[in-house]
């Protein structure tokens, strides 16, 4: 529905506008410790209060905004730069051999979540958002794969593409001129799908240390700072679970509004 649209848009567009904002201005530094008056609730001079070391939350929220818009849109990049190519030659070759390596690959990694992967990869590499990202781009690859190989087989079929066949042109062409233009509404979604999945990741990989480090904010590790102050200040983890909460809820109602909106068989459907 356009109302999904519309709110999934805003709130979407306000997490974008405060991680674009944070680049030339922030209420306070967001690295700055203020230790005499650490732990305040939200008041006028702290907008949704301090933490245990004084940092405004507020400005700490800003800046964690584009630490997870960075990760989840590079895991996604490595997603659809590597799953789509993937998906659609395993298209092309469907029952072949290379279609059985491209699969039978995908579910070796989908045997082994996200959280996983970041684990082994930190154990080898050390802890980073360097590290949370490939992590998440990795379990993005086989998703994308799937989604272009399932939204590719139907098409193969279809006239235009015997049309294009009896024209000459190669597999590969194919895949390129006719079948990724029409499998493009289908892989926003799945885009943007990803987009808040991958935000919930890089949340969950910070909060159990490994994802970005300090002194660079991040929502997970924000949430993980605040578990044992809890019952002394709750605004700690209110505040940026409310954000992760808010986000991606976002994102989900965009891509159901995005796919409304770009698929005319569900817009015929609900008329």
């Amino acid at each position: 529905m356009r109302r999904n649209l519309i709110i999934g848009g805003a709130l979407s567009a306000l997490m974008v506008l405060a991680a674009l904002v944070s680049f030339v201005w922030t209420p306070f530094e967001h690295t700055a410790m203020d230790i005499p008056n650490k732990l305040q609730s939200p008041n006028f001079t702290h907008w949704l209060g301090t933490d245990h070391f004084g940092r405004d939350i507020f400005s700490m929220i800003m800046v964690g905004a584009r630490t997870s818009i960075a990760v989840a849109v590079v895991a996604v990049g490595i997603g659809v730069g590597l799953g789509v190519p993937l998906g659609l030659w395993a298209a092309a070759r469907q029952g072949g051999w290379v279609d059985e390596v491209i699969m039978r690959g995908n579910d070796l990694i989908f045997a082994f979540p996200s959280l996983v992967i970041a684990i082994l990869i930190t154990a080898i590499f050390g802890a980073g958002a360097v590290n949370a990202i490939i992590a998440i781009g990795i379990f993005n690859i086989p998703v994308f794969a799937r989604v272009t190989r399932g939204g590719a087989l139907p098409l193969w079929a279809r006239e235009f593409i015997l049309a294009a066949r009896v024209a000459g042109k190669g597999a590969a062409r194919i895949s390129v001129e006719h079948i990724l233009p029409n499998l493009a509404n289908l892989l926003i979604v799945q885009a943007t799908i990803q987009f808040s999945l991958g935000i919930l990741a890089e949340a969950a990989l910070s909060y159990v240390g490994l994802g970005a480090q300090p002194p660079t904010p991040s929502w997970g590790r924000m949430l993980a700072d605040a578990q044992t102050l809890v019952s002394i200040a709750p605004h700690m983890a209110l505040v940026p679970g409310f954000a992760i909460i808010l986000t991606v809820l976002g994102l989900n109602l965009l891509g159901d509004g995005l796919r409304d909106a770009l698929d005319p068989r569900l817009r015929v459907a609900r008329t």
